[in-house]
């Protein structure tokens, strides 16, 4: 239990996929206009998430590791398939936010309209991807390691982009120098939470 509760706070504070790596800026900048479409899109984002992660592990363990395939045959124990994971890991991604395209669309039309067409790009969204890598990287023993990562992940994006987008909300009644205005406040903020998101790194999780 203590490993779980060590992955999951360090995956949303420690190695949050925004402030730690600069994962899936695109969205962060663009949508992070007002709380409430950072809010859907950061909810989306931690759904994807969770649901993908543990998928590609079960894909990588059974599938495509060297010897992952040993389990259908001893012939195939040798087989390493590890060069098609980017693409099977990519074509999880696209096909879970696909389906959850059409389920918001469904229940939510305005807040699909407010995404735009940031929400089909989540699924080139370099946050979700780069937490599969991350996935990969690390060798988590269990399905659950994983799936708690992916939760995590999912939702220190969503921390990330709520907090930015409170913050530029509130920011509207601010005198700032015009030159500044827009994205470039934006990134002197992103750096200032970042340097902040820093501080955790000092717990011993």
């Amino acid at each position: 239990m203590e490993e779980l509760i060590s992955i999951f706070v360090r995956s949303i504070f420690v190695d949050n996929m925004i402030f730690a790596y600069f994962l899936g800026m695109c969205s962060f900048l663009a949508v992070s206009k007002t709380v409430e479409t950072s809010t859907g899109l950061g909810i989306s984002v931690t759904f994807v998430l969770a649901i993908t992660i543990p998928v590609n592990y079960l894909l990588e363990k059974y599938l495509l590791k060297e010897g992952a395939l040993a389990w259908l045959d001893p012939s195939f124990a040798e087989l390493d398939l590890s060069f098609l994971s980017f693409i099977m890991f990519i074509a999880v991604i696209a096909s879970i936010v696909q389906l959850l395209e059409m389920v918001i669309e469904k229940i939510s039309p305005a807040l699909y309209a407010a995404l735009g067409i940031f929400l089909p790009l989540i699924a080139v969204n370099c946050a979700i991807l780069g937490a599969a890598l991350f996935m990969q990287e690390r060798e988590y023993s269990n399905i659950v390691e994983a799936s708690v990562f992916g939760i995590g992940s999912g939702l220190g994006w969503f921390l990330a982009v709520v907090s930015i987008a409170a913050i530029r909300e509130k920011m509207r009644y601010s005198d700032i120098p015009a030159p500044l205005r827009g994205l470039g406040i934006t990134f002197i903020l992103t750096g200032l939470m970042g340097m902040a998101f820093m501080s955790f790194m000092g717990f011993d999780i």
